[in-house]
């Protein structure tokens, strides 16, 4: 029987403090793929030499101008998983670094609890906590990206959001849909809305019971990389030896894992995390409620759009969740820039974490 990989959530997990002090009340999130458009960065660029710097890096780095591809298109291009990955991670950094650039300004000082990322938004959060240099993480999700295609190909794989559906309904989804193929719960997002992936005639078959269950809405996503699925095996075994011979420092702040919403505050448990996100599901909600827990009110989406921050709303009303994304002033929202000094950081005790 082929197995159905039902991604539950370790009850420790779901809303319970991490025990050490936060090191203040914000958190940086940064977006995943999807969240690409033709066009984003382009106001960054224009005001300010420093993202300027980011984008001049990518073309570098990866040999080829990504920074025209990103500003012009066309959208179909930049869409491919090899092209939006390493844009997104140059356009997130590119938003961060304005951003500082704008606290430093004003004479604001912000320190972050955590950084995170949704699926490969995980990279732009190591960027962001100093464990990844940036050259570094543009050749890996550029690998990333070529890897998850080609671990795909001969692989008819399918991705399906399903919104509607208690935790208890989705585990009966893949239970029973498991017998037409691997199939794992990819995404977990807000309550009520989660994403399937793997084999296409699994995925299709859960989006029929989902159906009968009587979910709100269903939908076949359209992309051919059942990401976050057993289908990514050799993906993330690639990974894995590229990831070994690339430094990667302790992250500061620490991330949380996309599967489970553990600690990451070693540079091994981040690339053990970049090669085991390819094959597990992301938590998102996890996510959410254990910073919202561990004394996170304030959630800054760094980089394109405002996904996450839709997301953070719903999981955790009681929050600010604000998207920095705002091409009208100059690439960077005037909410974001306006924060006051954050909480001066505790040093907190890493054997606590483990």
């Amino acid at each position: 029987m082929k197995d159905a990989r039902v991604h539950r959530i370790p009850a420790t997990s779901r809303g319970t403090a991490l025990p050490f002090a936060a090191m203040s009340s914000i958190a940086l999130v940064f977006p995943g793929q999807g969240s690409q458009r033709v066009g984003m960065g382009r106001a960054l660029v224009e005001a300010s030499p420093a993202a300027a710097a980011v984008f001049e890096e990518a073309d570098r780095v990866l040999g080829e101008p990504l920074s025209r591809l990103v500003f012009e298109g066309p959208a179909e291009e930049l869409d491919l998983t090899v092209n939006a990955q390493p844009a997104l991670l140059a356009t997130s950094i590119a938003m961060l670094t304005v951003l500082r650039e704008r606290w430093a300004g004003a004479g604001r000082r912000i320190e972050s609890a955590f950084c995170a990322g949704h699926s490969m938004g995980q990279y732009s959060a190591l960027v962001a906590a100093g464990s990844l240099r940036l050259a570094d993480g543009l050749r890996l999700v550029r690998e990333r990206g070529l890897r998850m295609q080609a671990s795909a190909d001969g692989r008819w794989g399918a991705m399906g959001a399903v919104i509607g559906l208690d935790d208890a309904q989705v585990a009966e989804v893949l239970e029973r849909a498991h017998a037409k193929g691997l199939l794992g719960l990819a995404n977990r997002n807000a309550p009520g809305q989660v994403v399937l992936s793997g084999e296409r005639p699994a995925v299709e078959a859960a989006l029929e019971i989902a159906k009968g269950l009587r979910a709100r809405k269903v939908v076949l996503l359209p992309v051919s990389v059942a990401a976050h699925s057993p289908l990514m095996a050799d993906a993330a075994a690639g990974m894995r030896q590229v990831l070994a011979s690339v430094p990667i420092s302790d992250p500061r702040p620490p991330l949380l894992a996309n599967a489970n919403a553990a600690p990451i505050d070693t540079g091994d448990a981040a690339r053990n995390e970049l090669v085991d996100h390819l094959t597990a599901g992301v938590d998102w909600v996890a996510i959410v409620e254990r910073m919202a827990a561990s004394g996170v009110d304030t959630f800054l989406e760094v980089g394109p759009g405002r996904v996450l921050t839709g997301l953070i709303k719903r999981i955790a009303p009681g929050v600010a969740a604000i998207a920095v994304d705002d091409p009208d002033t100059g690439g960077i929202a005037p909410a974001a820039v306006e924060l006051g000094e954050a909480a001066t950081p505790v040093t907190a005790d890493a054997s606590a974490v483990r």
